[in-house]
């Protein structure tokens, strides 16, 4: 017995119902901000909406049956077609940025997402892409990116900034510079800021950590030693007084010297010369002086560890530089420095950061500063075998605290259509008949499809 309202199987009227549902899908498709396009096997376009045509300057007509790579002239086509990316890998992409030009010949930058679509049984029948104009917003994060860097610091602090506006007039004087700031804070890098902004900048800049050394060695490595001076002295060797000659010297952890240290470094400054282990002869010092500490040097006077009179005579001009977990705005700023740099040098193709981890990123406290950031980043990198960083890619501390999200769903027709029907209930306040009238779809459809996607009515 069947139902009074049952009718009789037809077996075309299911191949029917479908191809209205797919212009329903189209419809609603069209009216999606983003560019959507989907290919056969052989990458041919089988559908193109009306956003594609916008971006691309191609209409609907002349982009159906052709090969996709005639329409987007992409970067990516040919041997890193993103499309034959989805189907060797069988997973989506999400985020990957590519250059195109369009009908125009104008050079655009896009936002591509990518999926595969399979058949009844799972095989791969094509592919589907859903693409952004994100040329303005590249633009801008470029002119954005150059504001806020300088020479090779990355920052948007406004004490960053205060600091950034002085040193030209701080490179061009010759008086010692005394760098304070935290481990990891990037003391070295300003350090070469400064040379290179200086007059000196065609002569060598030379580093030495003066915490790592014991006093024997830091005062031969510091002024050279003569031959003869101690049993292994088989020779004379030029210390880094010598070697920085002409340019500047920079003794990082200068907090870390000894009294006895402190003395004969205080004499260098005074009088600008001094003598190799082994040897009566005075050299002439020509080296600019930049010092750095991760322990503030008042601090350690106050505990009779360290000179005031070297300490006046190294602060002559003394810059601050803030921890990391003080200047949190320029967390996002770093990781993106960081991922074109990785980029660059290892060749992965890396295009994004999950919000999730920035979420993680923004939350830490980073004791070590923006090399814990740098190490971070490195990690990351390591692990990350596709084009986005996601919270399981990072070190373990970072994430044991908190559950790592899942990846985002591969991208499908039945997502667009989905994200259609909320992207228009959002538009009109969740009023079902104009939304409907909007998606080109009747009330009684739109309220079937709301059910089949679990999509409330609030």
């Amino acid at each position: 017995m069947r139902d009074a309202d049952e009718k009789p199987v037809n077996k075309a009227a299911p191949q029917a119902g479908q191809n209205v549902d797919m212009q329903h899908l189209a419809s609603m498709l069209d009216c999606i901000g983003e560019g959507v396009f989907t290919v056969d096997a052989d990458k041919r376009i089988t559908f193109f909406n009306r956003a594609a045509e916008r971006i691309t300057g191609f209409a609907s007509s002349e982009a159906l049956g052709r090969p996709c790579q005639d329409v987007f002239r992409a970067d990516v086509c040919g041997e890193r077609c993103i499309l034959d990316e989805v189907k060797r890998t069988k997973r989506s992409i999400t985020e990957r940025r590519v250059s195109v030009v369009n009908r125009n010949g104008c050079s655009l930058t896009l936002c591509v997402n990518a999926g595969a679509l399979r058949g009844a049984r799972g095989e791969y029948v094509g592919g589907i892409e859903t693409f952004r104009d994100v040329s303005t917003e590249e633009d801008l994060r470029r002119r954005i990116e150059k504001s806020y860097t300088f020479q090779d610091i990355v920052s948007r602090h406004p004490g960053m900034h205060e600091l950034f506006a002085i040193l030209p007039d701080v490179a061009a004087s010759k008086v010692p510079v005394l760098i304070e700031g935290e481990s990891g804070t990037g003391k070295e890098l300003l350090a070469r800021a400064l040379h290179s902004l200086s007059d000196r900048k065609d002569g060598p800049f030379v580093a030495i950590n003066c915490g790592a050394l014991p006093d024997t060695l830091l005062e031969s490595e510091l002024f050279g030693y003569r031959k003869g001076a101690f049993t292994d002295a088989k020779g004379d060797k030029p210390g880094r007084f010598d070697a920085a000659r002409g340019g500047t010297l920079f003794l990082d952890e200068i907090g870390n010297v000894s009294a006895a240290m402190q003395v004969r470094l205080l004499r260098v400054l005074q009088e600008k010369t001094y003598e190799p282990l082994g040897s009566t002869e005075t050299i002439q010092s020509d080296a600019r002086i930049i010092a750095a500490t991760n322990r503030p040097l008042a601090a350690l006077i106050r505990a009779g560890t360290f000179r005031q009179d070297l300490y006046y005579r190294l602060s002559v001009l003394r810059l601050d530089l803030p921890p990391l977990r003080n200047r949190r705005c320029d967390i996002p700023l770093l990781v993106e420095h960081f991922r074109r740099r990785l980029n660059a040098e290892t060749g992965k193709n890396v295009e994004s950061i999950a919000p999730e981890v920035f979420d993680l990123l923004m939350r830490h406290d980073y004791p070590g500063n923006v090399r814990e950031l740098e190490n971070i980043m490195q990690h990351a990198f390591v692990i990350c075998r596709g084009a986005v960083i996601q919270a399981a890619h990072l070190p373990l501390e970072l994430t044991a605290a908190r559950g790592v999200e899942q990846a985002p769903a591969p991208l499908t027709l039945k997502s667009l259509e989905k994200r259609a029907i909320q992207d228009a209930l959002r538009d009109h306040a969740n009023n079902r008949s104009a939304a409907a009238r909007q998606l080109g779809i009747d009330p009684s459809s739109l309220y079937r499809k709301m059910q089949r996607y679990g999509i409330g009515p609030g």
